[in-house]
């Protein structure tokens, strides 16, 4: 199989939410990042993106409401790229999240934190170092 776009294959994610002002905190605070609304057609779906540059590889996204789709007990984890997780992990339970997994080596891959968001949606935070 070929990789015609030659890029790594996530190009989007949604974390679906419930609370969407608590849930915008919770991640600008933990990343230190500034979410930027964006627009939708429709009144009952709200997302808030966070930083991206269209030319950059990796994957970027934004959290999602929508009226009928809950948050929490699903399946799909996302992992936000850092310069030392332990950085990231230690702002979770100020933020109002909890850590699953402190800090932890993943061998020649680097080191990966766990944490559970304000919605119940589990995240996870990598680095090399």
């Amino acid at each position: 199989m070929s990789n015609t776009l030659n890029r790594n294959p996530v190009g989007w994610f949604e974390i679906y939410v419930q609370d969407m002002k608590r849930s915008r905190e919770f991640y600008e605070r933990v990343l230190d990042i500034e979410l930027t609304r964006l627009e939708s057609p429709q009144p009952e779906f709200e997302m808030f993106a966070f930083p991206m540059q269209m030319e950059a590889g990796g994957a970027s996204g934004a959290l999602a409401k929508m009226d009928g789709v809950s948050s929490g007990g699903n399946s799909t984890l996302v992992y936000f790229s850092c310069a030392d997780c332990a950085v990231e992990a230690a702002r979770v339970e100020v933020a109002g999240g909890k850590i699953q997994k402190p800090k932890m080596s993943i061998g020649q891959y680097g080191f990966v934190a766990l944490a559970v968001d304000t919605e119940g949606n589990m995240l996870g935070l990598h680095s090399i170092n």
